[in-house]
C-alpha cells in the first residue's frame, strides 16, 4: 500500500507550534538529523519534511517509520517529480504552520543539544532573518572529502561576528531562520536550477529590505563532496552565478569570486586552461592545498564565462 502524501504522524494535529522546521531531502537519508532534533518543549515546533523526488521506497519507508513514532509533530511530503532547491524549500513553506520556519539540509547536524532551545528564543518575533551558522566539529576525517572539508573549514565556518560584516553574503539554508511574513514577501527565486546561489541571491533582496542577523548556533556539514562532485557542481551554478550577476550587479561585484572571474576572463586561451586547472584539481598526486586551490580557480575559470 503507497503512502499518503502528506504523512502526518499521530502528534501532528494537535500541535499549533511556533517554529516550523523544514528539511528538504533527495537521496539521502534525514534520519541523522531527525534523531538530534529533539527538545524539551515538543508542543513548540513541528518538523515537515520533503522527498523531492528520490524514488527510493526504503528511503520512504524508513522515514515514514520514524516519524509515526515521534513525539514532535511531523509531516512528509512526497513528491514524484524532483522540483529542484529553490522550489522544494518554497512548497515546504506552504505546508509550514509556525510563525517562523527554520530551514535545514538534511545533511546537518546540530553541534549540541540546546541547538533547537537557542532557535525557539530567536522566534520571538523580532527577528527577520538570523543565520546559525556552519562547522566542521563532526565531520569525518575520511581521505575522500579532505579537500573539501579543507575548502569549507577556510571559507564557510566562520564566526557570527565574521559573517556579520557581509551579512547577505552569509545566507546559506543548511541552518536558516526566517519570519513567516518574510518569506511571504520575498520567497526564493524558482528560476534557479541545479545547484548553488539561490539561497545567496534571496539573501541579497532579504538583507537590503529586512536586514539579516547572526548568531553563533552552529550544525556540522556532513555531507562533504568529493572533489569530482565539487567540479560538477561548479560547472552546474554557472547559470545561477550569471543570473545573480544579473540582479544584484552592485553586491555580486565585490565578492572575491566575482573580481577573480573578471581577471581571469582577460587571460589568451582560458578555454584550453580550464581544463588543465580542474585536472590539477582532481589529482591525486598534486599537494592538497594546491588541489583546494585549483578547484577554487576553476570555479571561478567557469564564472569567467558569464561576467
Amino acid at each position: 500500500m503507497s503512502l499518503p502524501s502528506p504523512f502526518r504522524n499521530a502528534a501532528f494535529a494537535a500541535v499549533m507550534p511556533r517554529l516550523s522546521v523544514l528539511i528538504p531531502f533527495y537521496r539521502e537519508s534525514p534520519l541523522d538529523l531527525l534523531r538530534a532534533l529533539q527538545s524539551r518543549d515538543p508542543s513548540a515546533l513541528e518538523i515537515i519534511l520533503i522527498d523531492d523526488g528520490s524514488a527510493m521506497a526504503d528511503l520512504t519507508h524508513a522515514v515514514s517509520t520514524f516519524i509515526a513514532q515521534s513525539p514532535l509533530a511531523c509531516e512528509l511530503i512526497t513528491l514524484t517529480v524532483n522540483e529542484g532547491r529553490a522550489r522544494g524549500r518554497n512548497r515546504l513553506t506552504t505546508a509550514a504552520r509556525g510563525d517562523y520556519y527554520l530551514f535545514l539540509d538534511s545533511d546537518m547536524l546540530p553541534d549540541d543539544t540546546a541547538f533547537l532551545d537557542r532557535w525557539l528564543a530567536q522566534a520571538d518575533g523580532h527577528n527577520a532573518v538570523v543565520f546559525g551558522g556552519f562547522s566542521l566539529r563532526q565531520a569525518p576525517d575520511t581521505p575522500a572529502f579532505a579537500i573539501h572539508k579543507l575548502m569549507a573549514g577556510h571559507s564557510d565556518c566562520l564566526s557570527a561576528a565574521e559573517r556579520a560584516e557581509q551579512p547577505e553574503k552569509y545566507v546559506f539554508t543548511s541552518n536558516l531562520l526566517v519570519r513567516r511574513d518574510v518569506f511571504a514577501a520575498e520567497a526564493f527565486d524558482g528560476a534557479f536550477t541545479g545547484w548553488g546561489w539561490e539561497d545567496t541571491e534571496w539573501g541579497m533582496r532579504v538583507a537590503a529590505r529586512y536586514g539579516v542577523g547572526h548568531i553563533d548556533n552552529t550544525a556540522t556539514h556532513m555531507g562533504l563532496d568529493t572533489p569530482e562532485t565539487l567540479a560538477r557542481k561548479y560547472e552546474q551554478s554557472v547559470a545561477n552565478f550569471a543570473r545573480v550577476i544579473d540582479r544584484h550587479p552592485h553586491v555580486i561585484t565585490q565578492y572575491p569570486s566575482y573580481k577573480v572571474a573578471k581577471l581571469l576572463k582577460k587571460i589568451p586561451g582560458l578555454n584550453v586552461l580550464r581544463p588543465l586547472i580542474k585536472a590539477v584539481g582532481l589529482s591525486s598526486l598534486a599537494p592538497l592545498k594546491l588541489r583546494a586551490f585549483s578547484l577554487r580557480l576553476y570555479r571561478a575559470a567557469l564564472y569567467a564565462q558569464v561576467v
